[in-house]
């Protein structure tokens, strides 16, 4: 898994990752793909007891994934949540085909997508459809709940849908965090079930077309025994 010619000579040890199977697992992986990281994965499952675990309470008390270690980092670094994870390998393993913003506004915008992505689509919607859907037996069935995230949903792939008619990118014509963010969430909801506009499953199908893209996703859902 380390496939990128510009991989920084500062991370000589691979990098492990806990967690697979879901969209905000996908995003880490993504990330290490595109700077051509070696990475160690441990596709540990949510809600399978393995976040449960001594070992892993240790490591990360949340008991949620995805986590983090990086080992070239002195005193070793441990950081849980895609989007800081993201974040962090970028600005410390970056390359020039996915950096971290260079001037305040690149950052302002890249922050206003990721956030957006993560607030609006996933937690707000795509969550919570999680949970009182496919997840009923543990948090209660919610029909008009279900109902009325799909609609809250609908209203704002319309919004992204209306930023991506003009093609490439997000950003434009950079990639970014941003897009690994939104395209994690376009897929989730098309897979729930969501209807896409054209702008957004033509950006859906570039992403997906990103051989990064497929190996983290390969790697994001192992075959199980």
């Amino acid at each position: 898994m380390d496939q990128n010619p510009e991989r920084s000579a500062l991370a000589l040890r691979p990098i492990e990752f806990w967690g697979a199977y879901t969209s905000r697992t996908l995003r880490p992986l993504w990330v290490a793909e595109e700077l051509g990281l070696a990475y160690q994965l441990h596709p540990i499952a949510p809600r399978s007891g393995e976040t449960q675990t001594e070992a892993f309470t240790r490591l990360n008390p949340k008991q949620k994934i995805p986590c983090m270690v990086d080992g070239n980092v002195p005193g070793t670094l441990v950081l849980t949540e895609s989007l800081p994870i993201g974040r962090y390998l970028i600005a410390a393993y970056g390359t020039k085909a996915l950096s971290a913003p260079t001037l305040p506004l690149q950052a302002a915008r890249e922050d206003e997508w990721c956030c957006y992505a993560l607030a609006e689509l996933d937690e707000t919607s795509l969550y919570v459809i999680r949970r009182h859907r496919d997840l009923a037996h543990i948090y209660g069935e919610g029909p008009e709940v279900v109902k009325a995230c799909f609609e809250y949903l609908d209203r704002h792939l319309k919004v992204v849908n209306a930023a991506l008619e003009m093609g490439g990118f997000i950003l434009g014509d950079r990639f970014s965090l941003a897009d690994i963010m939104l395209t994690s969430c376009l897929a989730w909801a098309k897979d729930y079930g969501a209807t896409l506009r054209p702008a957004s499953e033509a950006y859906l199908q570039r992403m997906a077309g990103r051989s990064a893209y497929q190996r983290a996703l390969a790697a994001n859902t192992p075959a199980q025994a």
